[in-house]
């Protein structure tokens, strides 16, 4: 699984700003074997959750996806902005500046669901660790995360060392 997903990681230096090795999974996506295969590794790990939550915006892709698959529901974790009124927020720091997530403050009762949580890649553990705090203020039980690509060296893991996590591969 972690060569088919290299194999087809696009590198793309200096984006999105100098210094940073962006992994552009765009053409894992794409790939119907490797999408699938993606997919069924994810839903493998799914924590026995009862809701998946993606993360805004390429962990929608791979979230409504394992939620299809494992015949739950989906939650949108979205960027500021983003979401009608009234919103929980949580804002954080990433590695190339800082960002706000949010839910939904309403119409969807998260007391007490066992939810995990699918992004593309963790690099930091910013954007995960936020999403983690988000859900447990609206009183979900985050069971675990899965991720596509791990950014080694960035020290993710250790910034979200409470929650377990499975990563598909590792750059």
């Amino acid at each position: 699984m972690a060569e088919l997903i290299l194999s087809l990681t696009r590198q793309v230096a200096d984006f999105p700003r100098p210094g940073v090795q962006f992994k552009d999974l765009t053409p894992v996506f794409a790939d119907g074997h490797a999408m699938t295969a993606v997919v069924d590794a994810l839903a493998a790990f799914a924590f026995g959750a009862d809701l998946v939550a993606g993360i805004d915006s390429r962990g929608f892709l791979v979230a409504a996806a394992v939620a299809a698959r494992l015949g739950t529901g989906v939650l949108a974790i979205r960027k500021a902005g983003k979401l009608p009124p009234p919103v929980l927020a949580e804002r954080y720091e990433l590695e190339y500046g800082s960002a706000t997530l949010e839910i939904p403050a309403d119409g969807i009762d998260l007391r007490g669901r066992a939810v995990v949580i699918i992004d593309d890649v963790l690099a930091t553990g910013g954007t995960l660790g936020a999403a983690a705090r988000l859900l447990e203020r609206a009183g979900a039980r985050v069971v675990g995360a899965a991720v596509v690509m791990e950014l080694e060296g960035l020290g993710g893991r250790g910034a979200v060392a409470t929650l377990p996590v499975h990563s598909l591969s590792r750059a």
